[in-house]
């Protein structure tokens, strides 16, 4: 039986595995160990077992994510994000759909320090919902304003799968973070721009608001930005200017916003030990994936899937456009049946090596893949942002938030398109980081 078949076996099993939503760690671990056990035998499976184990669990890098995470759940509890949400409020709800605007701007900005996708539409969800249906707002636009500003948590710094990303291609992880600002913001503002078009086209699901402040109480309700401004500044400044590396300014960035927390007198002693409750689940969660899909990664390089599959493309004969679009369609059907994180690190170890063959920048395709794992988060029937809406805010529908979640998908594609034809709007800043 031929190495490449066993290969494919593999991956097929693991799929199989998947669907019965057996963990993703395990599901990728099973066939990966089967398979190297089959193939080079015991001896073999030990060695790269512990050797896997050992080197990735030790990389000084992965620290980071912890760290983020952390700085994320801090925040959370600080109640910032409710500020947050009645300042865009004050400031857009004169404007036609402005309450759907203030969802996605307070989203954006509550992404520049959580980092989470999921914490961001969770609490965005519980805000943001009542307020837009008690002003008529229709379900479609309410769940897709909070679902679609949500998946900003993982393309606008800190995010935890640029770093995952970034570990798996031996790419900078700051560069990768640093990638990911100016595509956050025009991803933002192509956001709002659909949720004043949408309100343009069908002006009953977005009711002007009549209530009015002035222009003194705009500028004071400004003040709930400053904390996060001084820690966006403070961790990803200091990664630009060549301050400190990733790692240093993760560690920075989770003590900033315990200082933080403990000015704004929200951080008792049980409210700490539950967020390093949560942050150590999901850094648990994370490192069993990473760790698996390094195992997954060597099993699939001794069977040579990557080079037949990349072998396969480059034989269609098709212009490097056409492939990037065939690989755009892929990840968007593999969003629309397997959970976003799992895609991208069971995908990554195959397609780079396509990637490196057409001679694409590999932070740049970081910025790619974020953006297609976004589609992922808010794709029927898996997308988790859409799940965590509907637990979030029950009197939302799923059918209505996944109606609404799929009108703002032609935005991600929009600026997928945007950044293939303009790279440098993704790369001019790291290539010019200190």
């Amino acid at each position: 039986m031929q190495v490449e078949f066993i290969g494919f076996l593999g991956i097929i099993l693991m799929f199989i595995m998947m669907f019965f939503r057996i963990p993703i760690a395990i599901s990728m671990a099973v066939p990966a160990i089967l398979g190297i056990l089959y193939l080079n035998g015991w001896d073999t499976l030990t060695t790269a077992v512990e050797t896997i184990i050992w080197d990735h669990s030790f990389n000084y890098t992965l620290s980071t994510i912890p760290m983020f995470v952390l700085m994320g759940e801090l925040l959370y509890v600080c109640g910032i994000s409710t500020e947050l949400f009645n300042t865009f409020r004050m400031w857009l709800m004169r404007v036609r759909g402005g309450l759907g605007m203030a969802t996605v701007g307070s989203s954006a900005i509550f992404a520049a320090a959580s980092g989470s996708s999921l914490a961001n539409t969770a609490t965005m969800g519980v805000i943001a919902s009542k307020e837009m249906l008690n002003n008529g707002y229709s379900k479609t636009l309410t769940s897709g304003s909070i679902v679609a500003g949500g998946t900003l948590g993982v393309l606008i710094p800190p995010s935890t799968l640029f770093i995952i990303y970034g570990t798996m291609t031996e790419q900078s992880i700051g560069q990768l973070l640093i990638a990911g600002i100016i595509p956050g913001i025009l991803l933002m503002a192509l956001y709002m721009l659909t949720v004043y078009v949408i309100a343009l086209l069908s002006p009953g699901s977005a009711p002007r608001l009549k209530e009015k402040y002035s222009f003194k109480e705009k500028i004071y309700s400004l003040k709930s930005t400053i904390w996060i401004i001084i820690l966006f500044l403070v961790v990803i400044g200091g990664m630009y200017l060549g301050w400190f590396n990733p790692t240093e300014a993760a560690g920075i960035g989770a003590f900033s916003t315990f200082v933080i927390a403990l000015i704004r007198r929200r951080l008792s002693t049980q409210v700490f030990i539950d967020a390093v409750a949560r942050t150590l689940r999901t850094t648990g969660f994370l490192f069993a994936i990473i760790i698996m899909a390094f195992i997954l990664n060597y099993f699939l390089t001794i069977t040579k899937v990557p080079i037949v599959m990349a072998s396969f493309l480059n034989g269609l004969t098709l212009p490097d456009v056409a492939i990037f679009a065939l690989i755009i369609l892929i990840y968007i059907i593999l969003g629309s049946v397997m959970d976003a994180l799992a895609m991208v690190v069971v995908t990554i170890p195959i397609i780079l090596p396509l990637i490196e063959s057409m001679n694409l920048d590999l932070i740049w395709f970081g910025v790619i893949i974020v953006l297609v794992m976004e589609t992922a988060m808010i794709t029927p029937p898996i997308g988790m942002n859409c799940f965590v809406l509907r637990g979030a805010a029950p009197e939302l529908e799923l059918g209505e938030i996944f109606k609404g979640a799929a009108i703002f998908i032609i935005p991600i594609l929009l600026l997928i398109g945007i950044l293939y034809l303009f790279p440098d709007i993704a790369l001019y800043l790291p290539n010019n980081m200190y």
